[in-house]
């Protein structure tokens, strides 16, 4: 198993300290674009109106006919050696110059002062190509449109970033009470595994409790249903799904304060979580209703490797039992734990990671780059967009009560994305499926989804344990494709297993 580490990286770069500013704080504005060499810590920093101005003007770019070599301002030292400034006779037309001059490149770039705000080191995508985010679709580009136009700048894209800044964002935080007998009052360096997977169950209960179409407005009250599904996710062992609480309930999986913790074991730990805090959670009315979560494994609990199996049969008795045998299903969490090749995703499970994302059931993808564990939640093209944990934040008491609560720092408007061949091969991936009907639209999409995998899929669909056939359409289709994929899968992929232990 694959463990996932923090990137040794310097604290304060002085980027890193920009981009921080804006990445959760409410004044940023929808269509920010970053696309960053690796995930990596970052500090709140206080110093706004001067990060504001070094993004949109960098100090090596003269604004205002200024520059450290050629000044239009003459110097003389004082006797105590400072420098005395004396604007020249033109240096208030200079200043208006290079006022006007500053605004009309912003203007010639085709960029808005509402995109300039919270912009930091970003690179906007001109793809054209539609937006996949946790099974919702968008269109950046409509037909007709000039071939020139800026895709960032369409309404497709707007309703992107609003979609995706609606999405909770859980970072690094400090100050938190002791975790258990240890001394660790902060997860950093340590504990992204734990807030990547804490941001895909919230999703999970967002779309359980709200809907998938719910979106934050920062111009309404907030729901109380929303500051209670925070609250699920606070730092404190009176939130259920703390990460006290976690590493209480994944003891058994190698979880500790401090310690590193691969995808398998997350998801093995969230299972025993949600099954040990049903009635916690019931009898204090955080939620009047819970889901069941299940995790899809292999042969043997996935001990002998393979592609995981989603067994209907196993899934509807869990449900059931979930349910108290009162009733036949109830909604449901899928985890699905992966190991897709050796240090990087073997090629030929790229496509089939993207489509996962055309699913109306996806929760996105627990994973990121080797070492950094980030929250991926959508796909354009090759590009993989993420939600990253890596930034430090003070703690907050949610109360669950509370609706006036500042909760900017749990989202964030700064759209980065990576690569999507270069994110570990070590992963999980999300789904979750309200009612029976849900599940069987999810079974036959998946079903879809082997067909097309080559023989290779990333897991497989059976109605019983000892099924030998996948459920769904063209079973002896696939079967056949099994054996006739074996030779080419040999030849082709003789440097890496498609499979490892997990």
């Amino acid at each position: 198993m694959k463990g996932f580490r923090e990137i040794g990286t310097d604290p304060l770069p002085n980027s890193a300290v920009i981009k921080s500013d804006f990445d959760n704080s409410p004044k940023n504005s929808p269509g920010s674009v970053s696309s960053e060499a690796e995930p990596s810590i970052r500090y709140s920093n206080h110093k706004k109106s001067e990060a504001i101005w070094s993004v949109i003007w960098p100090t090596t770019i003269p604004i205002f006919g200024i520059s450290n070599g050629n000044r239009t301002e003459s110097e003389s030292k004082n006797s105590g050696g400072s420098v005395i400034r004396k604007k020249s006779s033109s240096g208030s037309k200079n200043y208006y110059e290079g006022w006007r001059s500053a605004v009309r490149r912003v203007m010639m770039n085709g960029v808005t002062m509402r995109r300039i705000w919270g912009f930091s080191r970003a690179t906007t995508s001109s793809s054209k190509s539609n937006i996949w985010l946790l099974g919702v679709c968008y269109q950046v580009s409509q037909e007709g449109e000039e071939s020139s136009s800026d895709p960032t700048q369409s309404e497709g894209f707007a309703a992107f970033v609003e979609d995706f800044s609606s999405r909770v964002l859980i970072t690094y935080r400090k100050g938190f009470p002791p975790i258990g007998d240890s001394k660790y009052i902060s997860d950093v360096n340590w504990g992204c595994m734990l807030r990547s997977s804490q941001m895909l169950v919230a999703q999970a209960f967002l779309v359980h409790k709200l809907g998938r179409s719910w979106r934050k407005s920062p111009h309404k009250p907030l729901d109380q249903t929303y500051v209670e599904i925070l609250h699920l996710f606070g730092d404190a062992e009176d939130s259920p799904c703390s990460v006290h609480n976690l590493l209480q309930a994944g003891k058994a999986y190698g979880l500790a304060p401090g310690s590193w913790v691969g995808p398998y074991a997350m998801c093995r730990t969230w299972e025993s979580l949600v099954r040990n805090k049903k009635e916690e959670i019931d009898n204090n009315g955080v939620l009047s209703s819970t889901m069941a979560l299940y995790v899809v494994s292999g042969d043997e609990d996935g001990e002998r490797g393979g592609a995981p199996v989603v067994c209907i049969e196993d899934v509807l008795r869990y449900c059931s039992e979930f349910g108290g045998g009162q009733v036949d299903w109830a909604p449901i969490l899928l985890m699905v734990p992966l190991v897709l090749g050796l240090e990087k995703v073997n090629p030929r499970y790229l496509p089939l990671l993207s489509a996962t994302f055309t699913f109306p059931q996806s929760l996105g993808i627990l994973g990121g780059r080797p070492g950094a564990s980030t929250y991926i939640v959508g796909v354009q093209d090759e590009k993989a967009f993420y939600l990253d944990p890596h930034e430090v934040q003070q703690v907050i008491d949610i109360k669950r009560d509370n609706l006036d609560l500042d909760t900017s720092s749990y989202h964030c408007n700064v759209v980065r994305h990576i690569p999507l061949d270069s994110i570990d091969s070590s992963l999980a991936i999300g789904f979750y499926c309200r009612d029976k009907s849900d599940f069987d639209d999810f079974c036959a999409r998946a079903s879809e989804l082997i067909d097309q995998s080559n023989g290779a899929p990333l897991f497989t669909i059976a109605e019983t344990r000892t099924s030998a056939k996948p459920a769904g359409n063209n079973k002896t289709e696939i079967e056949d494709n099994n054996n006739a994929d074996n030779d080419l899968a040999t030849e082709n992929c003789a440097q890496e297993d498609d499979w490892q232990l997990l």
